[in-house]
């Protein structure tokens, strides 16, 4: 293995790193299967980004910070003032 030396999974555990492609595989049926895979669904890819944002800000527990944000941001854009 090449990079073995840069494998260092006691330190990562320690840190609490998930050392599992299962904790990955589950983030990822969570944040995209479990909707974007919807029987007769139709998805284009900017619909398909917008969704997976906003569902992994909710799981991150980071929606109401990125709302704010985004309101913030939307009345400088529209009324030029700050």
């Amino acid at each position: 293995m090449r990079n073995k030396s840069r494998l260092e999974y006691g330190k990562a555990l320690e840190q609490g790193f998930p050392i599992a492609s299962g904790v990955i595989e589950g983030a990822c049926r969570h944040l995209i299967n479990d909707r974007l895979d919807i029987t007769g669904a139709r998805w284009s890819l900017e619909g398909a980004e917008a969704i997976l944002k906003l569902r992994s800000l909710r799981s991150s527990g980071d929606i109401e910070k990125y709302w704010e944000y985004h309101k913030k941001q939307s009345k400088q854009r529209l009324y030029r003032c700050g």
